[in-house]
């Protein structure tokens, strides 16, 4: 078992506990905040279920959009594209559980092996065949 206390002083994203198949993070978007400028797809392989627990929102998840409020439980499947926004005055703080777990212990997104290869693919350097 693990009891965890998340405290008043929050960063804006912080990973709270992490199993072999399931994952916990706080998110606190100050007002006007954002997740990102696009909607994207932040973490590909894994459901984030988002619950607020204070503040107001918005949510855009594919094309469409729904208004967050305390309480309010919204489900991002694996592979939709999403970006949340603070459209309140007051912080906008989430708990979310990502299924199975999206990030290292260092924030980084975990990236399945297909995805890994395809971005070392990417990374290579540039290099001109002779003639």
């Amino acid at each position: 078992m693990k009891h965890l206390k998340t405290g008043k002083s929050r960063t804006e994203f912080a990973l709270l506990a992490s199993t072999r198949s399931a994952q916990a993070a706080m998110m606190t978007l100050q007002p006007g905040g954002s997740t990102g400028e696009h909607v994207e797809n932040e973490h590909p392989n894994a459901e984030q279920w988002l619950f607020v627990v204070s503040g107001t929102g918005k949510a855009t998840v594919g094309r469409r959009s729904v208004k967050l409020a305390a309480n309010s439980l919204l489900l991002i499947e694996k592979g939709e594209p999403h970006r949340i926004v603070n459209t309140g005055r007051s912080p906008l703080v989430t708990l979310n559980f990502y299924v199975p777990p999206a990030y290292k212990q260092g924030g980084d997104v975990k990236l399945s092996v297909t995805n890994a290869n395809l971005l070392r693919t990417i990374a290579r350097p540039f290099t001109p065949r002779a003639r």
